[in-house]
């Protein structure tokens, strides 16, 4: 194996140009899809809600308080809002914004820590990733939430740097601190137990206790309830039952119960990980090998050693909940980016054109698996939506084989030019085979009904009551710009039923007799519902309908 390169072959003008490249393919594509459920439609719709209201302290969704989660992307999204507009892609721009600021702060913490190298090498690894850069394109609340962990970690990284005046580490410090605040805005307390876990772990296992000593623990402290205590303050006066809801019912008990129903077995996130860093992860073992290998800097701290169990122990904790989500192991994708930059330099040519052949190879198998997408199918998801996004998913592979072929060419000058050109069939790939995956969130989303919809709205007073029966349609508010009184099934808005009961319906029967008393009534429901009501002679005009959803109005008197 080579000397390990330091210096990177870059001029300044081509790194410019090279993260210009990347904005543009990272955020292109923002509005060329309709939202999707649940994730999506909700935090849009909160934000809108938000916007509109002008109540920026008590989230509501659906017009019903909303407690789960606090509200920080919701605070970004209705400032998007605000300034840009209500829509699809300014619905996903500040998730875009903290995917491709992470790839930034990931690339600079690496060629501060390490060496420039090993940064631009960490910044192309995470940039193209699939579980990063797919993530950073839909509108969720666990990009946020891993760009402010990402930044406590980096924060803490930059500032253990030896050789630093103690204005500088006070600086970065209190970066770390701030960050875990905005952590927790993001999605509660896992935004302060995991890095301070980690911490703890990370002293006991390399026995550096001196790092306490440089944490600013103190004005740190104060930095972190700046960000976080007003708010919090403010929702607890405003809304006396949001203390028991939120740190016990949401922060504990979806930790340690099942009753999310989000179960998954303990390794449930392994094939997440396999796929989510499938460019990088034939280096994955070296690269792990090296970085037990990595000496400590001279001040006793051990970087490569913090990134190892922040890995770890984030990886286990999630595996250990009893709720899982394809995205919550999302925040260790920028330490393991790290760890797998720092090794990708030292590969020879050869051994990387070892590499390269490989996923050459995969691409080709890859295509023709791709033929078992065009098989599947269901009521609701028919056959022909599966053919049409196999389509997408064909394109993509034939770009990332022809760009991994040209990576072979750029391999035989320079390593990182070739891994470049890696990253960037995979990007590419996931960028081509997302946008495609549109054919099924125009279906899901109801967005074909829309018109029709807005139509019969535009003829009817503003305060018409619009009820949801048994059914909470997660994009239908937003696209419709108007929220809707729940009846039967409250699902996940059981928390803001119960805090305003007068904002439901809580059975059929009572429905049917506010329908019938309503001059003017919209209502949304699923087909089988639509079919029950209309065999009771409920009076009922469709408006629109879909696989999915029913929306009809109280006919009025000829």
């Amino acid at each position: 194996m080579n000397d390990t390169p330091s210096r990177l072959p870059l001029t300044r003008l081509s790194l410019i140009l090279l993260i210009l490249a990347l904005a543009i393919i990272w955020f292109g594509p923002l509005g060329l899809r309709h939202l999707v459920s649940s994730d999506e439609g909700r935090y849009a719709e909160m934000a809108r809600e938000m916007f509109v209201t002008g109540d920026w302290i008590t989230p509501r969704y659906n017009g019903y308080k909303y407690f789960e989660k606090p509200p920080l992307q919701t605070w970004a999204n209705a400032l998007t809002f605000a300034w840009f507009g209500i829509g699809e892609w300014q619905a996903r721009l500040y998730t875009a914004l903290t995917g491709f600021a992470g790839v930034l702060l990931v690339g600079y913490t690496g060629a501060r820590v390490f060496n420039a190298v090993t940064g631009f090498a960490v910044a192309v690894i995470l940039a193209t990733c699939p579980y990063w850069n797919l993530m950073g394109h839909f509108n969720t609340l666990d990009m946020g939430l891993s760009f402010w962990m990402e930044v406590t970690l980096c924060a803490l990284l930059l500032a253990q740097r030896p050789g630093l005046a103690a204005r500088e580490v006070r600086l970065w410090m209190w970066l770390c601190w701030a960050g875990m605040g905005a952590a927790v805005l993001s999605k509660g307390l896992v935004g302060l137990i995991l890095p301070g876990a980690v911490l703890v772990l990370y002293s006991l296992v390399s026995r550096d206790w001196a790092l306490w000593k440089r944490l600013y623990i103190g004005s740190g402290l104060i930095v972190f309830l700046i960000v976080v205590g007003p708010w919090f303050a403010l929702v607890q006066l405003k809304n006396p039952e949001f203390f028991n809801f939120f740190f016990i019912v949401q922060q504990f008990e979806r930790y340690l119960t099942p009753a999310q129903n989000r179960p998954g077995a303990f390794y449930y996130f392994v094939p997440v990980l396999i796929v989510g860093f499938l460019p990088w992860l034939s280096i994955a073992f070296q690269s792990v090998r090296h970085a037990v290998k990595t000496p400590r800097q001279p001040n006793g701290f051990a970087p490569v050693t913090l990134l190892l169990i922040w890995s770890a122990f984030i990886f286990l904790f999630f595996s250990a909940s009893h709720s899982k989500l394809l995205s919550y192991t999302l925040p260790i994708a920028p330490a393991i980016a790290l760890v797998l930059g720092l090794y990708l330099p030292s590969l020879t040519k050869s051994q990387h054109r070892m590499h390269l052949i490989g996923y050459a190879v995969f691409l080709i198998a890859a295509a023709f698996g791709a033929i078992f997408i065009g098989r599947a199918g269901s009521e609701n998801t028919p056959n022909v939506l599966y053919r049409a996004f196999q389509e997408w998913v064909w394109v993509g592979i034939a770009v990332a084989f022809v760009v991994t072929l040209f990576a072979l060419w750029l391999n035989r000058k320079v390593v990182l030019a070739g891994a470049a050109g890696l990253g960037a069939a995979w990007l590419l790939l996931g960028t081509i085979a997302s946008t495609g995956h549109d054919v099924f969130g125009t279906e899901s989303s109801g967005v074909k009904l829309v018109p029709a919809v807005k139509a019969a709205m535009a003829k009817l007073p503003p305060d018409t009551p619009f009820y949801s029966i048994a059914k909470l349609d997660h994009t239908m508010p937003f696209y419709l710009g108007h929220t809707m009184t729940m009846v039967q099934e409250s699902d996940e808005l059981t928390f803001g039923v119960q805090t305003e009961p007068q904002k439901w319906v809580p059975t059929i029967d009572a429905w049917i007799k506010l329908w019938d008393a309503d001059k003017y009534a919209l209502a949304l429901m699923p087909p089988d519902h639509f079919d029950q009501l209309e065999a009771r002679h409920v009076p009922m005009h469709v408006i629109a309908r879909d696989v999915r959803r029913v929306i009809v109005e109280k006919p009025q008197p000829q």
